[in-house]
């Protein structure tokens, strides 16, 4: 039976976590298994990895092949060079405890790398906290400075509306009592319109005297009866003369 050593998907949607198992290849992804070795949780920064690593060294020593995650992790935590270490030991190429050793040696390198990651990722988050928790309190202080000043204003004019309530009022002097308007005298009787005596008879119009009886015009005097011709000069004569 060949077996392979893969990851199980758990959790919900959005959230996955996952199972390292052992499992017949035959099987479904989440179906039967053999053996669960350990657990991965992607959710976390870094991510959160345990595996048993004496039984990951056994199933890796009995010929079952891991996927490309179950490597990946099986190399980040360590497993995968200490079976390589142990072919070594197997071939007699290493002893047991120089195998040991080397793997110790890579294994505390490993940690220290991690915890250096691990230390700046929390610094970091503990610096973004620290951010998030001055801002915070900048915004709560401001918001509590405008509360403060919104309620003096309140207060000063209330204090003012106060004030000018119980300040007494101006009485008011009484408008000289009006003087009953001066009966009004009975406008004086009114006389009857002085009889409007008839317009002086209107005397007929003085006849119209007639226009001073239009004088014949000054009977154009004959225009100076014109004079005959001065008598042209015997000269005409003599031309009769001539003529005949």
């Amino acid at each position: 039976m060949a077996t392979r050593l893969r990851l199980q998907r758990h959790g919900k949607k959005g959230k996955p976590f996952y199972h390292m198992v052992a499992a017949d290849t035959r099987a479904k992804r989440d179906g039967r298994f053999i053996e669960k070795i350990g657990t991965y949780n992607p959710n976390t920064n870094p991510a959160t990895i345990e595996i048993n690593h004496d039984r990951a060294l056994y199933w890796l020593g009995v010929g079952a092949q891991p996927s490309d995650t179950a490597r990946a992790i099986l190399k980040y935590t360590g497993a995968i060079y200490h079976h390589h270490l142990l072919k070594g030991v197997a071939k007699g190429a290493l002893t047991d405890a120089e195998a040991t050793k080397r793997f110790e040696a890579w294994y505390n390198e490993k940690q220290s790398k991690i915890e250096a990651k691990n230390s700046l990722l929390s610094s970091a988050a503990e610096q973004e906290v620290a951010d998030a928790l001055t801002k915070e309190k900048k915004i709560n202080a401001d918001r509590k400075a405008k509360i403060a000043n919104a309620a003096s204003e309140m207060a000063a004019a209330a204090a003012a509306e106060t004030a000018a309530l119980e300040a007494p009022a101006v009485e008011e002097a009484p408008a000289a009592e009006e003087a009953p308007a001066a009966e009004e005298a009975p406008a004086a009787e009114e006389a009857p319109a002085a009889e409007e005596a008839p317009a002086a008879e209107e005397a007929p119009a003085a006849e119209e005297a007639p226009a001073a009886e239009e004088a014949p015009a000054a009977e154009e005097a004959p225009a100076a009866e014109e004079a005959p011709a001065s008598e042209e000069a015997p000269a005409a004569e003599e031309e009769k003369k001539e003529g005949e």
